[in-house]
C-alpha cells in the first residue's frame, strides 16, 4: 500500500508552522530578522518549507523554493505563507520578491510588513505589481512575528536594540550577598533557560564590578546556538584583568568606556553596527543606570524561593519622593521554571 498522503493545511496552521520554523532561526541569522517560510498547493499540501540562513546565505522564502524543488514539485498556482514581508532589494543577496514570482507562486501571505525603510511595503507592491495575490494574517499573527523579530523592529524603527534587563533574585529582592556572591540564587533549570534569553541577543553586557566579582564567562553554553552574541564589558577605568574569562573564546569580546551618561550614545552605536537585542546581566549600579535613563525595554527576572536578608538589590535607583513616583511595570509573562519564577515585564 503507498503512504497516505498528508491531510492538507489550513491557512492558520500554515501560518503557525512559520512562525516555528522563523523560532528556529534564534541564535542563526542576526543582523538579519528571524524568518519562516511555508509554500502550500494549492489543495492546501505542504510542498516546501525553510527559514532564514546566517547573514549573507539564503533567506527563509529561497530555502522553502529550494525544499520543494528537491522534493520534485511544481509550485505553479501556489501559495507563500512566510512571517515578515519578503524583501524587495538587493543586498547581500537578491530580492525574495523575485524568487517568488520566477517560481510561479500565486498567492503570498504575510504575518507582518518589514519595518525595514528598503522594504516597507514595497515588497508587497512588487508582487501585486507581478499579478500575485497578497493578503495581511490576522493582528494576533502579526503580533506574534513582530515578538519574534522584536530587535530587528526597534533597530530599524528606532536606532537602537531592543534592551533586555536579566536578574536573578531572592524574595526578598537579593541578587548577591554583602560582599557580592551570587553563585547560585537560582537553579540549573533558570540558569539554562537565561541562556536561551543569551542566544537571542545580538549582544551581552555587563559591568567591570560583575566581571570582578564572579569573572563570568557570559556567552551561551547551556543551550544549543550556532553564533555566539558580542561580549561587552563597561570598564570606564580600565580595570579589566587580562585573564578574564569573558575575553576568553568562543565568540568576540569587547571592552568599553563610556560613562553612565553616554549609555543612549552607547546604544546608537550597537544599533548602527546591526546589534538588534541587547541583553544586559549587570549589577546593580549598571542596572539602575540603565532604568533611571528608561533604557530598558523589558524585565527579565528570575526569582528564587529563598531568603537572602541584607544583600545586593536588583538596581541603585534614587530615592523616591511619593511611592507614586514610582516607574510601573506590566507583567508580559509569569512563568514556572524548575523551582523558580520567570518573569517578564515591560514599561506601561
Amino acid at each position: 500500500m503507498p503512504p497516505a498522503a498528508a491531510p492538507p493545511l489550513d491557512l492558520p496552521h500554515a501560518l503557525q508552522q512559520a512562525l516555528a520554523l522563523a523560532e528556529q532561526a534564534i541564535g542563526l541569522t542576526d543582523p538579519n530578522p528571524r524568518v519562516g517560510c511555508v509554500l502550500l498547493s494549492p489543495a492546501g499540501q505542504l510542498l516546501g518549507s525553510g527559514h532564514t540562513q546566517a547573514a549573507g546565505q539564503a533567506h527563509a522564502e529561497v530555502m522553502a523554493l529550494r525544499d520543494a524543488a528537491a522534493r520534485g514539485h511544481d509550485l505553479r498556482g501556489a501559495t507563500a505563507v512566510v512571517t515578515l514581508e519578503p524583501c524587495s532589494h538587493h543586498g547581500r543577496t537578491p530580492p525574495c520578491c523575485d524568487a517568488l514570482v520566477a517560481a510561479g507562486i500565486a498567492r503570498v501571505v504575510v504575518a507582518v510588513q518589514d519595518p525595514n525603510p528598503q522594504v516597507a511595503g514595497q515588497g508587497l507592491a512588487r508582487l501585486r505589481a507581478a499579478g500575485l495575490q497578497v493578503e495581511l494574517a490576522a493582528p494576533a499573527v502579526a503580533d506574534a512575528a513582530r515578538e519574534l523579530n522584536i530587535g530587528f523592529f526597534s533597530r530599524m524603527q528606532r536606532g537602537r536594540p531592543f534592551v533586555r534587563l536579566k536578574s536573578a533574585i531572592s524574595l526578598d529582592g537579593r541578587t548577591a550577598l554583602p560582599d557580592g556572591r551570587s553563585q547560585w540564587i537560582t537553579g540549573e533549570a533558570a540558569r539554562a533557560d537565561g541562556h536561551a534569553w543569551r542566544r537571542r541577543a545580538g549582544a551581552v553586557l555587563t559591568g567591570i564590578g560583575t566581571v570582578l566579582a564572579d569573572d563570568p564567562r557570559m556567552d551561551v553554553r547551556l543551550v544549543p546556538t550556532s553564533k555566539q552574541p558580542l561580549r561587552l564589558v563597561l570598564d570606564p577605568r580600565g580595570r579589566l584583568p587580562a585573564a578574564a574569562r569573558i575575553l576568553q573564546p568562543p565568540g568576540e569580546a569587547r571592552v568599553i568606556g563610556p560613562g553612565r551618561a553616554d549609555l543612549p550614545a552607547l546604544l546608537a552605536e550597537l544599533g548602527a553596527q546591526g546589534v538588534n537585542e541587547l541583553h544586559v546581566e549587570a549589577g546593580p549600579v549598571l542596572s539602575g543606570a540603565f532604568l533611571a535613563a528608561g533604557l530598558v525595554d523589558e524585565l527579565l527576572v528570575y526569582q528564587a524561593p529563598l531568603l537572602v536578608g541584607e544583600g545586593r538589590p536588583l538596581a541603585a535607583l534614587p530615592p523616591l519622593a511619593a511611592l507614586g513616583d514610582a516607574p510601573r511595570w506590566r507583567l508580559v509573562e509569569a512563568t514556572a521554571v524548575g523551582a523558580d519564577l520567570r518573569l517578564r515585564l515591560r514599561p506601561t
